[in-house]
């Protein structure tokens, strides 16, 4: 499949950071079936080389953390050709354990990682969309957005940044014709590649395709019913 912008063929431009081999490589392939050309970013982008060749993705190396990669990042995709129409955070740092044994360092990663990177993407993408009047920007939440658990609370303290993040962009961009979307992951994301699979109990995790589904069905709303946030869950999930 070749979804280049040179090939004169698609129109519309999405862009995955912290893509991988579950819910963003779900969301690349359902926007590719529709059309889009896809740009993919990670810190490590040999693992996405199948998806890439999958879909006609470009590959982008960068460091979501670091405002000055963020902004390289940004003005390759200018240089393309094109405006982004679409993009997704993805990305996220999970140190786990006792709170008392917890390396700052480590804990300050996940920080930069799961939220300050999502501003930094954010606040890019939204530059280039302003102007235009125009686009979708999404952020991948989790159980942990919501509800902080033991033994994690790094997560928590990034995700929950994350969704106020989310919240202050919609009211801030939303009536300026951005789309912003908040995704509430609540439950584990079938990801055998992560070693998250079969032999799982039956409907015990989400699939990433029907994750990828909603995300789609939310990116196509009418802006006079936009969702900010959308919560997904297992159907055998007891809450």
């Amino acid at each position: 499949m070749s979804n280049t912008p040179e090939n004169g063929a698609p129109t519309k431009r999405a862009l995955i950071v912290g893509a991988g081999s579950g819910i963003s490589a779900a969301f690349a392939r359902a926007l590719a079936a529709e059309g889009y050309w896809v740009a993919l970013a990670a810190r490590d982008t040999r693992k996405l080389a199948g998806l890439a060749q999958e879909v006609g993705a470009r590959l982008f190396a960068v460091d979501a953390a670091e405002a000055a990669a963020v902004s390289e990042l940004f003005a390759r995709l200018d240089d393309g050709g094109g405006a982004i129409d679409v993009v997704l955070y993805n990305a996220s740092y999970r140190p786990r354990g006792p709170l008392i044994d917890l390396e700052p360092e480590e804990v300050a990663k996940s920080l930069a990682v799961t939220a300050y990177g999502a501003f930094l993407v954010g606040q890019q993408a939204a530059k280039r969309m302003l102007p235009r009047g125009t686009g979708a920007i999404f952020f991948t939440g989790a159980s942990a957005s919501v509800k902080g658990y033991a033994g994690s609370a790094p997560f928590a303290m990034g995700k929950f940044a994350l969704r106020g993040l989310a919240q202050s962009m919609a009211r801030e961009f939303g009536p300026r014709g951005i789309h912003i979307a908040h995704f509430v992951i609540d439950g584990g994301v079938r990801d055998p590649v992560r070693g998250r699979g079969d032999p799982a109990p039956e409907g015990s995790l989400l699939e990433p395709e029907a994750i990828a589904h909603t995300y789609m069905a939310v990116l196509k709303q009418p802006r006079s019913a936009w969702s900010l946030e959308v919560e997904l869950r297992p159907w055998v999930e007891k809450f």
